[in-house]
């Protein structure tokens, strides 16, 4: 790997490279937006390559599996930017837009109490550091710092919570089985933590 740390290297090889068969399985199963899988791992390498520091990874297999959930829920957000391609759209921002119809407005009341019916179901300490960093937008040093917690701790709370809330709503909010299987991504049950 050209430009990677060879320690870095070493840790990716033994510690990462063979779970690559497994995400692969895995995103093959997952709706993944139309992204090529073989971007998808490219872009978890790298991000995993360009890290400060793996000390704080206790669980190599589920950080990657996270990242690469990460890479794509990233460029799904990407894809619904849709850009301003001249100035006479510039105009159009400052036209009143309507507005939406009221069934619209509650769907969206609806939607956005289930969502916080979600959050408010999690552990307590999980909400916390989840709202923290998904609502406050702090980092997780600053979230360890604050709460007096360990960084990999904070990682935990936040992995946990994300998890939960994929189960509830990864499948557009309709009960069955679970978005993804969490002993699928690292061995573990939630009760191991």
């Amino acid at each position: 790997m050209r430009g990677v740390p060879n320690n870095r290297a070493i840790w990716l090889a033994q510690h990462v490279l063979p779970h690559e068969p497994d995400l692969r399985r895995w995103l093959r199963r997952r709706a993944t937006a139309g992204l090529d899988i073989d971007d998808i791992v490219q872009e978890t390498y790298a991000k995993l390559a360009t890290l400060a520091d793996v000390e704080h990874i206790h669980a190599p297999k589920a950080y990657f599996f996270q990242t690469a959930l990460s890479i794509i829920l990233q460029e799904n957000r990407r894809s619904r930017v849709v850009p301003i391609e001249n100035d006479n759209d510039l105009d159009l921002i400052d036209a009143e837009a309507p507005e939406p119809l009221q069934d619209r407005q509650l769907e969206a009341q609806q939607e956005l109490s289930r969502v916080n019916d979600a959050i408010a179901a999690l552990p307590v300490k999980c909400r916390e550091v989840f709202i923290l960093r998904k609502v406050d937008g702090l980092s997780q040093r600053e979230i360890a710092t604050k709460l007096n917690l360990s960084e990999s701790t904070v990682e935990k709370h936040i992995g946990r919570g994300v998890r939960k809330l994929v189960e509830i709503f990864g499948r557009g909010g309709r009960s069955g089985l679970p978005a993804s299987n969490r002993e699928e991504i690292d061995g573990r049950s939630d009760d191991e933590d």
